[in-house]
């Protein structure tokens, strides 16, 4: 178990009041979430909500094919399990980590319960879920319009806003899964980034080298999102211990 992870470090948790986060803290388990580690699948009743503070979350959309394409992701800006608070207790997407780490699993049913008496989890919460709901319209549109090498810099930079480290661990199928192309395409695309000295890539394993060049490179829809997420969710300072 980290010494410093405590729940606080995942945004909406920490932007709760100081007696409400008290209720829920009792009920709040810290979780490792390996790489790969598979949190739901579609069609299960969920069960836990998790709030990651340290991994990072994919929400992959599989065809009957096998293909899959990243349609959101969850980090320690949110939660995984909205539809626990909005009525259902299924979801047609997987839910896949992406970055190992740590987070914050709860009891489906103590969070049903806090959202129906709980006023400022209640507008968290839904404030939360317009912002998910603005990043998987705009992962739409981004897989439409955007070539790979834009949406690869999207990915990249939305991990980057997540971790202490411009060190990432992504193989090129963990990718080519996420974006829903062929491992070829991202071999390409991380050659021209390479090659323009904005990352080093090396099995598996990519380094930012130049984050401000990188973001040049990347799409808009990494700062719509970006926004959006800044305009809903309060910065907070987190509480200690």
């Amino acid at each position: 178990m980290p010494a410093r992870n405590n729940a606080n470090q995942n945004r909406l948790v920490a932007a709760l009041p100081t007696a409400e986060f008290a209720r829920l803290a009792p009920h709040l388990e810290l979780v490792s979430l390996p790489l790969g580690e598979s949190l739901c699948e579609p069609g299960d009743q969920l069960r836990h909500a998790y709030f990651p503070t340290t991994a990072i979350v994919s929400l992959l959309y599989i065809l009957e094919s096998g293909s899959s394409t990243e349609i959101a992701s969850v980090g320690n800006e949110g939660m995984l399990g909205i539809a626990l608070y909005l009525g259902g207790d299924t979801t047609v997407s997987s839910a896949i980590v992406q970055t190992a780490g740590y987070g914050y699993r709860l009891s489906g049913r103590v969070l049903q319960a806090e959202f129906d008496h709980c006023a400022m989890l209640f507008r968290l919460l839904l404030r939360y879920t317009q912002a998910l709901a603005t990043q998987i319209a705009q992962a739409a549109v981004c897989n439409r319009h955007h070539s790979i090498e834009q949406q690869l810099c999207r990915l990249l930079l939305t991990t980057l806003d997540r971790m202490s480290s411009n060190e990432l661990i992504m193989t090129q199928e963990l990718l080519a899964g996420i974006l829903g192309v062929r491992r070829e395409g991202i071999t390409e695309a991380a050659g021209k980034l390479q090659g323009a000295g904005i990352i080093r890539y090396s099995r598996g394993h990519i380094a930012v080298i130049d984050r401000s060049v990188l973001e040049t490179h990347a799409c808009e829809c990494y700062a719509v999102v970006k926004k959006e997420i800044s305009r809903l969710l309060p910065d907070v300072q987190h509480r200690q211990g």
